[in-house]
């Protein structure tokens, strides 16, 4: 940083705010050139932040100026009602910006509240927590029908359904997870379950497939909000935008399988999803008699 100043007809010099030399002339005409001028033609380089002042700059106008950079909060904004000099970052905050201005804002000072022109948006003071609000109308017990003959086969259902809504503008997703695996099993001895349907792809079976000599339990997913997964197109699940009642095949896990979600608000009314189970016996299977119970936890988080 080269700095000129010239004060009772002496002009002094400063490299990097450090005084190199004076001369006993300061001239009073107006400036016509900068740089390295001697008639023109001169190949000199460039020049960045070219200041002229009408004063006398200290030593420390120096200082501050050197340590200025473009990064620097300074100056960011002004009006002929207001200048910021720079933003307080002494607890915490977020960094915003514009074509205007770059600004940290603070959570530290007392005075808070919102202002804002054609130029900038301000949300001063402390920054809260965006709180939202997620309910639910919780699935109920699903007693499957009709009962299954161990000998002669055949397909079981049941359904029930949950609400959600919440005023979360990023919306939620829901779980579903299995207390055991498999996930069927006999009240009265473990060794008695049916397996955990498995798709012939990585996604769902746009219909239940079962064997003779299968025992097999599947769930499926229907709803406005229920997850690409177990969308389809008439045809292929995990493709297209239909949501069809009984259709797209999966198994129950002890890990997290995403049923429903959604990437916007839905208040006041919610949105239904329906979680459809099927058990079925193939006609060649000798499946134990028994009651045969799955435990699941549907989980509901916001984004």
């Amino acid at each position: 940083m080269v700095t000129f100043t010239g004060s009772g007809g002496t002009e002094k010099c400063y490299i990097d705010t450090v005084y190199v030399g004076a001369t006993a002339h300061q001239a009073q005409d107006s400036i016509d050139y900068l740089g390295n001028y001697q008639g023109g033609g001169q190949t000199w380089g460039t020049m960045e932040d070219v200041r002229v002042y009408n004063r006398v700059l200290s030593s420390s106008d120096l200082t501050q100026l050197y340590a200025y950079s473009p990064n620097t909060y300074a100056d960011a904004m002004a009006s002929t009602n207001y200048a910021i000099q720079t933003d307080s970052i002494n607890f915490a905050g977020n960094k915003s910006s514009s074509s205007y201005y770059s600004m940290q804002d603070t959570v530290g000072e007392i005075a808070t509240g919102f202002s804002s022109s054609t130029n900038y948006s301000i949300s001063a003071g402390y920054q809260q927590m965006n709180i939202v609000a997620l309910s639910v109308v919780p699935p109920t017990s699903v007693t499957m029908t009709s009962a299954l003959g161990g000998i002669t086969g055949g397909i079981s259902n049941g359904s029930t359904t949950f609400i959600v809504t919440t005023d979360d503008t990023a919306g939620y997703t829901s779980y579903i997870q299995a207390s055991s695996s498999p996930a069927l099993v006999d009240t009265s001895s473990t060794t008695n379950s049916f397996a955990d349907y498995t798709p012939s792809g990585s996604v769902p079976d746009f219909t239940f497939s079962l064997l003779p000599a299968q025992s097999l339990f599947a769930f499926s997913v229907q709803g406005t909000d229920a997850d690409q997964r177990w969308k389809n197109n008439g045809s292929v699940c995990d493709s297209g935008s239909l949501s069809s009642t009984e259709t797209c095949w999966d198994g129950l896990s002890t890990s997290s399988k995403t049923v429903a979600d959604r990437t916007s608000d839905n208040q006041p009314s919610g949105t239904q999803s329906v979680l459809y189970f099927r058990a079925g016996i193939g006609s060649d299977r000798n499946q134990p008699n028994g009651l045969y119970v799955a435990t699941t936890t549907l989980t509901v988080i916001p984004l």
